[in-house]
């Protein structure tokens, strides 16, 4: 037997073989099921490393309003071109939330777009799996398909010059944890509703996540369900009042970290209630992230009405829908008739995603609006919906 054979067999292990060794263990460990636990991945070489979050020393003046011409609008009403493509569409549940798999969103044609926007501004937020080819310029270019892009005056950009206007999100294995700080109902938020013209089409991919079973969950809330679960007596209070959306924290907490504020921050008037113009539906408008008090009453009034439109937001489950990323996955949602937020207890893992979104025009309220809920119901035959909550009932579930 030749002596290099010899050594092959006989010999130490090579550099080769205690590698597969190794992975030989990892694997074995990986299979082993432990209780709330979620192996760790690595990053070393990392693939994204042009998107990972910079924060640019740039000044830009205020925002000054732009056109803005609603797609949504030419949509087909059964979305017949989007679905055409579509393996399987589901919701998640009545009020809001579908999925769509089979659909590429790197090769949409524009009469998809139209549908994808229709289905977008019905369904509050729309979901795709595994889209690899849906690179950060494919993304740039469906958002502006639907209307100017929104530039963030202080959160993360990507390292990558030229993409300023995409938001990212970002937490690794060295990140401090964040939950502390916020209360949970605070976390609920519309996109920068402070802007003259808050955003409408939005998307999130997730580029690098926790492995399943790891957290970092987003939940949305239907605004359009916020509204119709108040009393008629709340919707016309609400009707008529408006309230004042702010980025002073943000400015404020970006320059107390050392950050640049790219664009002063400002204070905007806008209707609590507003009027979609694609469905007609009336919608809540309201945050507890950004709006800070509602004009024309008492601040003990505004206070209390804040509190109530923060729990209606919070802790109605039936129109709240959580969504469990995996690596590729995109989230569509219309930020005029949704509230968003995020969830923590992801660490150590990290969680990397970019976002884009689009101007909307002012919000705007119209008292001949409808609601989503009285329409659905009278197309579907089911019952008008008792307000009334001065009886009994024996609830058990």
């Amino acid at each position: 037997m030749t002596p290099s054979l010899v050594d092959t067999i006989l010999g130490p292990a090579s550099t080769y073989e205690k590698t597969l060794q190794t992975k030989a263990l990892l694997a074995a460990e990986e299979s082993i099921y432990e209780p709330g636990r979620i192996r760790v991945n690595h990053h070393d070489e990392y693939e994204h490393q042009d998107l990972l979050p910079a924060f640019p020393n740039l000044h830009w003046e205020p925002l000054r309003e732009v056109p803005y011409r609603e797609k949504g609008l030419l949509g087909h009403p059964q979305f017949r071109n989007l679905l055409e493509a579509a393996t399987d569409v589901f919701d998640y549940n009545p009020k809001i939330g579908t999925e769509i798999r089979g659909v590429n969103l790197a090769n949409l044609t524009d009469a998809q777009k139209n549908d994808l926007a229709r289905l977008i501004s019905i369904r509050g937020v729309v979901f795709f799996r595994d889209q690899m080819d849906f690179g950060i310029e494919d993304q740039r270019q469906l958002g502006q398909y639907f209307g100017t892009l929104h530039k963030h005056a202080t959160t993360s950009v990507p390292r990558r010059a030229g993409l300023e206007d995409v938001h990212v999100v970002y937490t690794d294995e060295k990140s401090k944890e964040q939950r502390a700080f916020f209360t949970p109902t605070f976390l609920w938020h519309s996109d920068v509703t402070y802007e003259i013209q808050p955003p409408s089409y939005t998307s999130l991919k997730v580029l690098t996540g926790p492995p399943r079973g790891g957290g970092g969950d987003t939940l949305w809330s239907s605004q359009y369900a916020a509204y119709d679960v108040m009393s008629s007596h709340m919707q016309r209070y609400l009707e008529n009042l408006t309230a004042l959306h702010s980025s002073e924290l943000q400015a404020s907490g970006s320059r107390a970290l050392g950050r640049p504020v790219r664009r002063e921050p400002i204070v905007t008037e806008h209707p609590i209630i507003r009027t979609h113009p694609v469905t007609g539906w009336k919608s809540l408008f309201f945050n507890p992230g950004f709006v800070k008090a509602i004009v024309g009453i008492p601040k003990t009034e505004s206070d209390a009405i804040i509190r109530y439109l923060n729990e209606v937001i919070s802790t109605t489950q039936e129109f709240h829908v959580r969504f469990q990323w995996n690596k590729n996955d995109v989230a569509y949602w219309d930020n005029r008739v949704c509230n968003h937020s995020a969830s923590y207890g992801f660490a150590p893992h990290r969680r990397h995603a970019v976002r884009v979104a689009c101007q909307a025009e002012r919000p705007v309220f119209k008292p001949n609006g409808t609601s989503q809920e009285d329409e659905l119901n009278a197309r579907f035959g089911l019952p008008k919906i008792d307000k009334d909550g001065s009886g009994i009932s024996n609830y058990n579930d």
